[in-house]
């Protein structure tokens, strides 16, 4: 969805705080929250409620009003939540202003309808954790979910009840924009992950204390889009939509959602906001999903755009009678289903459907009986040293060692002379990286501070060498606009870069951090190319001839071409953008504190001409050409899905594999892992299978299986893997169906998806 700027600041004058809290004090009754509501209150109560109101204002509770002025003028808000036209805001995080508006809904609307307050917490509110690729990257659902955890506690003590995230669509193009806050390109990391956010972000049941409701988007097939380019259509077959695609949505309705999103673009030339089979046969009939779909900024009016709908009225019709149960921004179901109603286009019982789990989700987050904030919890709960511990531990569990010839990492804290250079070394915006809209930049510990607290012996000298920039990036809030650039002459920019060269030759060790600006990523932030922005790569080999040792820490929320850099740079370590506290957790990693044990959720490119990329293709025709399948570079990727090193060094023995299963039985893959070197680490063992026929072709190899493991130096673990044998079961492009077919399969185990130790097993009927 679209961020603006919030219009509002977090903090308010004295005088209004002072205000509100005495309100807040007056009317909260200070009463703990309520019990969970059986199933059966639950719906005596929504059924109680829907009886009582008007169409009016059953038609105002599918309303999602931006929270900025310059959206809704505070007064419009006021009166739209006075008059019960209105049942949720987004982007309002302000707890002043949301206890103004509660205030308001519960003591001047008719009906006293609590308000629900949304916003885009998607990876941490005030503390901001490491992009969602990189969670990934951890391949560990337990700190994924502990991460989300943390933020909901954030988010949830300012007054928001409702995170626009999980974002879990695939992603297999690294132009994509939006590729930094999803999960990679693979459906079973897919499913772990959004799994656990949707558990991170709701706790054990939608209200618990401390948590927020989770909306997993986008609903469905946007990480397809054409060429990368953001909102642009996407075309997937119904094999990829069944076996890839819509599988990680289906995981987040399994862990138990109270929401999803739908999707801007069109799905196979019918929008997603309008897709009765997607949001209705799919969502609802198949999977037997109880909540309820908000669209995305605008995506009800955008029918029209699409040639979808002929009018605004059509195009709230359209996507009320697919399933759309709540419309952001956008105000067409405010101001036309009545008359809808009326003319027969959308039945009363249909909206009836629609508002009945909006009204049971407020219900059961307890705000009928205490919508206020707490403001004296909400100011102690904000970048605690617990969320500070929280983040660095999941940067440093997230970044990903790509290269490390010679043993150049890590680094010797007897170091004496250190140049620390990059346009992203000391950059406190930047290494929150993108959607991190609520973070305060001065809670930024930045890798140059990282190091010279961490190198306390060592002369650490800095300068940025070049300057990257976006460009306008007036989506941006007042609080994350970039700074200008300050090398504004070509003289300027001349000595600069002299200077960093001068301090590399000075230096006995150079880190340099490049990568991309956090504007560069995120929504409206696709590339045609992912080369390294600017003259970052010229400054790099010029570093890199002044013959000193150089390590590279890439910042970044794509893969970017580091084709030149594996070949000359001896070290290489991707931390995306590691969040509030990436500069201790970058410290920690590169003196060898912390062991780097992340993995790519993702292919990594050469080239942006490789595009889309990733491991789990179909065998082609002469699959021994495979390599040479463009004739200016190689088809292979730069690193493969699933790589990552260590300082450890790890070897994986022979499979033992279960010889033959049935349908309802499992197959057992065991290995021993050695950690050959005298560091303990951890790293990810992972399966990896191959259907050898069929009624239709399979991927040359599908991840089916993996476990996050630690060895101690010098230690062997046999590291056993079982999957279920239904979980061969596929969706056949031949048959339109669900099959789990006999025969054979193959069976890889290892590192990555490049995995060598194989075995072979038989599926029996």
């Amino acid at each position: 969805m679209a961020f603006f700027s919030r219009g509002t600041s977090l903090f308010r004058c004295s005088l209004a705080v002072c205000a509100v809290s005495c309100v807040a004090a007056g009317l909260a009754e200070a009463q703990a929250p309520q019990q969970r509501p059986t199933d059966a209150q639950v719906d005596r109560f929504v059924r109680d409620l829907l009886g009582k109101m008007t169409l009016d204002e059953k038609i105002g509770q599918m309303e999602q009003a931006a929270g900025q002025p310059m959206y809704t003028p505070p007064a419009k808000q006021d009166e739209l939540t006075r008059s019960g036209s209105v049942g949720s805001f987004l982007f309002t995080t302000d707890p002043v202003r949301i206890n103004e508006l509660q205030k308001i809904a519960v003591e001047q609307s008719r009906l006293k309808i609590p308000l629900l307050f949304g916003y885009d917490v998607i990876h941490g509110f005030r503390t901001i954790y490491p992009i969602p690729l990189a969670m990934a990257s951890s391949w560990d659902p337990a700190l994924v979910e502990k991460g989300q955890s943390m933020a909901a506690r954030e988010a949830r003590s300012a007054g928001v009840h409702w995170a626009f995230a999980p974002m879990v669509d695939i992603a297999r193009d690294a132009r994509w924009g939006r590729i930094m806050e999803s999960a990679g390109e693979d459906p079973v990391l897919g499913e772990a992950i959004a799994a656990a956010q949707v558990r991170g972000f709701q706790g054990a049941y939608v209200g618990e204390p401390g948590h927020l409701i989770s909306s997993v988007k986008h609903f469905a097939g946007y990480g397809a889009a054409e060429g990368g380019r953001d909102y642009d259509s996407s075309n997937i077959s119904d094999d990829l939509l069944y076996n890839v695609y819509l599988r990680p949505y289906h995981a987040g309705v399994k862990a138990g959602t109270a929401t999803l999103m739908s999707a801007y673009m069109d799905l196979n030339s019918v929008p997603a906001t309008g897709n009765k089979w997607l949001l209705t046969d799919v969502l609802r009939k198949e999977w037997g999903f109880k909540g309820w779909v908000v669209s995305d900024w605008d995506a009800v009016k955008s029918l029209q755009v699409h040639g979808l709908a002929e009018s605004p009225a059509d195009a709230a019709a359209r996507a009320a009678n697919a399933g759309v149960n709540m419309e952001m921004t956008s105000s067409t179901y405010r101001e036309t289903l009545k008359q809808s109603v009326a003319a027969g286009t959308i039945s009363a019982a249909t909206i009836d459907d629609l508002v009945r789990p909006m009204l049971a989700t407020k219900y059961r987050m307890g705000l009928f009986t205490n919508p206020y904030v707490d403001l004296a919890a909400y100011k102690a709960a904000q970048v605690t040293a617990e969320q500070r511990t929280a983040a660095r531990i999941a940067a440093e569990q997230s970044a990903v060692l790509l290269r490390n010839e010679g043993e150049a990492l890590p680094l010797h804290k007897s170091v004496k002379a250190v140049a620390v250079i990059g346009p992203l070394a000391d950059s406190k915006l930047d290494i929150m990286g993108s959607w991190a809209i609520h973070g305060d930049r001065n809670d930024s510990v930045t890798v140059l501070q990282g190091l010279r607290e961490k190198l306390t012996g060592a002369q650490v000298t800095y300068t940025i060498g070049v300057e990257i920039e976006r460009g306008s990036a007036t989506i941006f809030d007042e609080q994350v606009v970039p700074e200008k650039l300050t090398l504004t002459t070509p003289e300027a920019k001349a000595t600069e870069f002299a200077h960093a060269l001068d301090l590399a030759k000075a230096a006995d060790t150079v880190v340099m951090v490049l990568g991309e600006a956090q504007t560069m990523n995120g929504e409206n932030a696709s590339r045609a190319s992912i080369t390294l922005p600017g003259e970052q790569e010229r400054l790099l080999e010029a570093v890199v001839a002044t013959g000193k040792p150089v390590v590279l820490v890439v910042m970044t929320g794509r893969p970017v071409n580091l084709t030149w850099a594996n070949e000359h740079v001896p070290a290489i370590l991707n931390v995306w953008y590691p969040g509030t506290e990436g500069g201790h957790a970058v410290a920690n990693l590169l003196v060898g504190d912390v062991n780097p044990s992340g993995h790519l959720p993702v292919t990594w490119p050469r080239d942006a001409g490789q595009e889309p990329l990733y491991y789990n293709q179909n065998i082609p025709q002469n699959p021994e050409n495979v390599a040479q399948r463009y004739w200016d570079i190689p088809s292979t990727p730069l690193f493969p899905f699933g790589y990552g090193l260590s300082y450890s060094k790890f070897t994986v023995g022979a499979a033992v594999v279960s010889g033959s299963v049935t349908a309802s039985g499992n197959v057992t893959v065991s290995v021993p892992v050695t950690n050959t070197s005298g560091v303990r680490g951890a790293t990810v063992v992972q399966m990896y299978t191959h259907q050898r026929a069929g009624s239709a072709a399979r991927p040359r190899r599908e991840l089916k299986e993996f476990a996050k493991v630690t060895v101690g130096a010098g230690e062997t673990k046999t590291i056993s893997l079982t999957m279920p044998a239904k979980d061969l079961t596929y969706w056949s492009a031949a048959s339109h169906s669900w099959v789990l077919e006999p025969g054979t399969f193959d069976v890889w185990v290892g590192l990555d998806s490049a995995a060598s130790q194989h075995g072979e097993f038989s599926l029996t009927k």
